[in-house]
């Protein structure tokens, strides 16, 4: 399958990384057609990897990872361009974390609305699908890491993309994912994420997550 990945991040990368390991040949997009970054990965990731623009990156992804910093999000989609991302699945694992005021961060969107349905009302041709925006970059990809790996969350509003991304979370190696429901179910993962900073303060480390004990 051909992926694309918007970021080039420590997200971005691992998330790359893992799904050329897994046969997909993957695109990396940034704002700049030559990223050093973006660059360096793709000189570590074999024939399976490319990089170029955000637009190059959607208009190559038959699914498109959105792994940007939340509070560039939308700009980074509106450079994507809405003709490459029409009709494809959007694997949203951003949150709006805003930094501007030091740690540890606000949700700059919260309560009645989240950053998964702000972007799916910006682009309603693209079936968003919100997940692995409640663990670290390291368990997205390796949820055995932890003797307990603990749940993974869905949202959107299209079951057939959830099933698509979920294929895909199998392959990472994760068993229980629970689908929470539409979009509007994202607002409660990207609610986790001030409890989520504050546990890996006190832990020392983010590599923990999230059980649901029933």
């Amino acid at each position: 399958m051909k992926i694309a990945i918007l970021g080039t991040g420590m997200v971005g990368t691992t998330l790359g990384t893992k799904l050329t390991k897994l046969g997909h040949s993957v695109m990396m997009g940034s704002r700049i057609n030559n990223n050093p970054r973006a660059f360096d990965w793709v000189s570590n990731n074999g024939t399976l990897a490319s990089a170029g623009t955000f637009s190059a990156a959607a208009a190559f992804g038959e699914i498109v990872f959105n792994c940007t910093s939340g509070l560039v999000s939308l700009q980074a989609l509106q450079l994507a361009g809405r003709e490459n991302l029409s009709g494809k699945i959007l694997v949203d694992v951003a949150n709006p974390l805003d930094f501007s005021k030091g740690m540890p961060p606000t949700l700059s969107v919260c309560n009645t609305d989240s950053l998964g349905e702000v972007i799916q009302r910006q682009f309603p041709d693209v079936k968003v699908v919100k997940t692995l925006n409640t663990v670290n970059c390291q368990l997205m990809v390796n949820p055995g890491s932890l003797k307990e790996p603990g749940n993974l969350f869905l949202s959107g509003n299209d079951n057939e993309a959830k099933s698509e991304v979920k294929k895909l979370l199998l392959d990472f190696g994760w068993k229980d994912i629970i689908d929470l429901g539409d979009i509007t179910t994202a607002r409660g993962t990207e609610q986790l994420l001030p409890i989520w900073i504050r546990l890996m303060g006190t832990l020392g480390s983010g590599m923990f997550n999230f059980k649901i004990v029933r």
